[in-house]
């Protein structure tokens, strides 16, 4: 099945990812973890639909239309919208009504759709209108800073901001920019001790459970079932 992804990075701090894809025939791929959520507008033979889609917390089989055409913002860590709740999204989506190719709802009220080139300018209205919210707590620790509050202070504003705990965001981290590195044909041994796995087993564990896929298949990734959007980033700071 083909399925063609594009995507970029962003430099406003409320946004991760911004992406877009396309496929050609039904089919399903393996929808990899992850910690970020999505806002998702998708076209398929006219009809236009929208979701917030939340974090995934293990790799899943997800189906793919025929003949449709996505685009989406993965949110940046932290990034949360407080009228839906992420930690009620973990696993799930929210639907948003009355979507057409002009126009979705948003907190009650009428907003263009975004697309691929202002995605930035849509979210910094949405930052404007107090529909988005950034915890600098959550940013801030993953980067390795202090968090200057107590630690089960940090748990309860990690789980408000992501839907995870933080150890469950740095393993689903670790785990993709582990697929990352054996795509890149980086041998399985070295990603072991880059990534700080204790030995290859952990390693196999981790990618099982969070990416649904083997070393092998990672480093030959010709099967017939694509894989998510995958992309290298930073590394997280110390835990």
């Amino acid at each position: 099945m083909e399925l063609v992804i594009e995507s970029r990075p962003s430099q406003l701090p409320y946004v991760e990812r911004v992406w877009r894809s396309r496929s050609a025939e039904a089919g399903r791929m393996m929808s990899v973890a992850t910690a970020h959520w999505e806002l998702v507008v998708w076209e398929q033979r006219g009809r236009v639909q929208a979701a917030v889609l939340g974090p995934e917390a293990a790799a899943s089989w997800a189906p793919v239309p025929a003949d449709a055409v996505f685009f989406g913002i993965s949110f940046a860590l932290g990034t949360s919208m407080p009228h839906i709740p992420v930690s009620r999204l973990v696993g799930g989506n929210a639907v948003i009504p009355d979507v057409t190719r002009r126009s979705l709802w948003l907190k009650g009220s009428a907003w263009h759709v975004p697309g691929y080139d202002n995605a930035e300018a849509f979210v910094l209205r949405m930052v404007r209108e107090g529909i988005v919210d950034l915890d600098p707590v959550v940013p801030a620790v993953l980067g390795g800073a202090g968090a200057g509050v107590s630690a089960r202070t940090l748990q309860r504003r990690f789980v408000a901001a992501t839907g995870l705990p933080q150890g469950a965001v740095r393993q689903i981290h670790r785990a993709r920019q582990a697929a990352v590195l054996l795509q890149e044909g980086i041998p399985a041994q070295e990603v072991v001790h880059r990534q700080g796995y204790f030995d290859q087993p952990h390693l196999a564990r981790s990618l099982k459970r969070y990416v649904g896929r083997t070393a092998t298949e990672l480093a030959a990734p010709d099967t017939p079932e694509p894989l998510s959007l995958l992309y290298k980033t930073a590394p997280l700071g110390p835990a």
